[in-house]
């Protein structure tokens, strides 16, 4: 079986692997947290939880994480409004419920604070969580 970038984020959330992580800040040390709203007419809602297992990151989607659909949604960063195209932690494995994504170590994910959901397709957020 070829390995391609979607099955490895599959088979990473699965799992609950992840890659390791370099140098973040204590503020997300203890996890940031956030509550996804919609966008773009679109319902999104739920939490989200940035958490740090050991030495690396985890974007967590809450149990409560609930989109109600769009072509070729993502998971993604971004700072006070603006996504970062550069961010894409892969794409959303399921409509509702837990998932996870690893954040990739070369990221500085103390640069970001807002959690998206983006729809590539249409270049349009789906829903945004602001995480503290």
């Amino acid at each position: 079986m070829t390995m391609t970038r979607r099955s490895l984020f599959v088979a990473a959330a699965a799992t609950g692997a992840a890659l390791t992580f370099a140098g973040t800040t204590a503020a997300l040390a203890g996890g940031a947290k956030g509550t996804f709203e919609g966008r773009s007419n679109h319902v999104t809602t739920g939490s989200v939880t940035v958490v740090k297992e050991g030495d690396r990151y985890i974007v967590e989607l809450g149990d409560d994480f609930s989109l109600d659909g769009g072509p070729d949604p993502r998971v993604a960063l971004g700072k006070d409004g603006t996504y970062d195209p550069d961010t894409k932690l892969g794409a959303l494995l399921n409509l509702t419920g837990k998932q996870r994504y690893a954040v990739p170590a070369t990221w500085d994910i103390s640069a970001h604070n807002e959690v998206y959901i983006w729809c590539e397709v249409a270049g349009v957020p789906l829903g945004v969580a602001s995480i503290k």
